[in-house]
């Protein structure tokens, strides 16, 4: 019992100084890759149409929109920031908790630190403790809430949300843990099956819970108060991991290790913009092509194997409802693109790429097939194998059990870099470079106004 308040008094006395080197280097990483897709979101029209909607709404510029040249109010800011932090599936996650902490605590934290005039340390120190509890109270209620139909990313994303926004704000553990208990009340639905369905509203719940979870801490600051146990519950059995479940929630993985490991570290990077499910196969059909170039001709037909959540999650072709989410969570889409573009990035998204022949052709030969061997891996491994029929009866295979970005292989500085240039489009080089270096140095920063006005 007690889990909320646990968080809470945990995130009181969170300090960057406390906290190990490693910590503090790869949250610095995930800083520069939140950059990066935010800079490939903005490539996608329909994101776009959802900055230009919210800055028709005025509110005073006390935080920036990034990369969109505009201020707002910081819960309106949190909101775009956190669908561009989303939009293009390219964000940081955990695989034991099924969420994206990046979308919702990354843009809560930095519009609140900008509207009080944190500098980078205390920015960085709100983050880690935000993510800490992004990601304590998904794997708490993992795998079975996804199961029950919600997406961790928003729920759960609340939580760190207002915990990051209420340490910038000045508040000790009980204010932060009003804050808890009031977004807990706020916190989105962020249903499932509109993600399924390839619904483009699926890629604002980053930013809904971004914008609750600021919300949450301003209204604890102004004395409203929120229910103190609101993640494990009461007797009323009306709990957050009470009422979002089949089943009974994990509460042991709230406070399990607290304060002496870090989730953070847990993280998996995306070196692609699409869903982690996918990227085994684009790993290793990109592995094959690098050693020989084929044109898309020679290829009879490509076979994915892989494992059985992602058979479900993204064996499937575009749908009924298409659309760049449909395609992000699609092997056939997203194989066939990397194929004749030789990448997966943002560019292979928008709606000009998709209507292509030549890639609607090329889907039609892709298969997904279950392979027991690799389900037997699954959850440990999330391997996939790439089987490419070639003219003339030659079988080119390659198979990847551990996808780039894993803690168990990396994305390191220079990798993020190189994605911050691929997904920046146009962007002056030079000014990325030293965007770059100003982000991998952030606790040195006295403004964060500063690193958004440079974004």
């Amino acid at each position: 019992m007690d889990e909320t308040r646990l968080l809470a008094d945990f995130c009181a006395r969170a300090r960057w100084d406390d906290l190990p080197a490693e910590v503090q280097r790869r949250a610095k990483i995930c800083v520069l890759d939140f950059i990066a897709n935010v800079y490939g979101s903005l490539q996608l029209r329909e994101v776009r149409a959802i900055a230009d909607y919210v800055r028709s709404l005025g509110g005073a510029p006390t935080a920036a929109v990034l990369g969109c040249g505009y201020g707002t109010a910081p819960p309106l800011a949190a909101f775009v920031n956190g669908t561009l932090a989303e939009s293009i599936e390219g964000q940081d996650g955990l695989r034991y908790g099924g969420n994206h902490p990046v979308s919702a605590v990354m843009p809560a934290a930095l519009a609140t630190a900008e509207s009080e005039g944190s500098d980078g340390r205390k920015f960085l120190e709100a983050m880690v403790a935000g993510y800490e509890v992004a990601n304590r109270t998904a794997a708490a209620v993992h795998p079975s809430h996804t199961l029950s139909g919600f997406l961790p990313t928003g729920t759960c994303g609340t939580f760190g949300a207002a915990a990051a926004a209420a340490k910038l704000m000045g508040l000790d553990g009980e204010g932060i843990l009003n804050a808890l208990g009031i977004a807990g009340y706020l916190a989105p639905l962020s249903m499932a099956e509109t993600l399924m369905g390839g619904f483009t509203a699926k890629v604002v719940q980053g930013g809904q819970a971004a914008s609750a979870g600021i919300t949450a801490a301003a209204l604890a600051r102004a004395g409203v108060t929120g229910a103190p146990y609101i993640l494990e519950g009461s007797q009323l059995q009306g709990g957050f991991t009470q009422i979002t479940l089949r089943g009974e929630a994990n509460l042991e993985k709230i406070g399990e290790g607290l304060g002496e490991h870090f989730s953070i570290l847990d993280m998996y990077l995306k070196p692609y913009s699409a869903c982690r499910h996918t990227h085994g196969a684009l790993q290793a059909l990109l592995e094959m092509l690098a050693e020989r170039r084929l044109q898309p001709g020679e290829v009879e037909k490509v076979e994915v194997y892989t494992y059985g959540i992602a058979v479900v999650a993204v064996g499937k072709g575009l749908g009924e409802n298409e659309s760049f989410v449909s395609a992000q969570f699609s092997i056939p889409y997203v194989v066939a693109a990397a194929m004749l573009d030789g990448e997966l990035s943002p560019r292979q998204l928008t709606a000009e790429r998709r209507a292509d022949p030549a890639l609607r052709e090329l889907m039609s030969r892709v298969e997904v097939k279950l392979d027991e061997d690799l389900q037997r891996l699954y959850p440990e491994k999330t391997a996939s194998r790439v089987e490419l029929q070639i003219a003339g009866g030659e079988r080119l295979v390659r198979q990847v059990e551990i996808p780039k970005g894993d803690p168990r292989d990396p994305m390191e500085e220079e990798n993020v870099r190189a994605k911050l240039r691929s997904f920046a489009g146009e962007r002056d080089a030079g000014k990325l470079d030293d965007l770059a270096d100003i982000v991998l140095h952030l606790e040195k920063v006295g403004d964060l106004a500063r690193l958004a006005e440079m974004v």
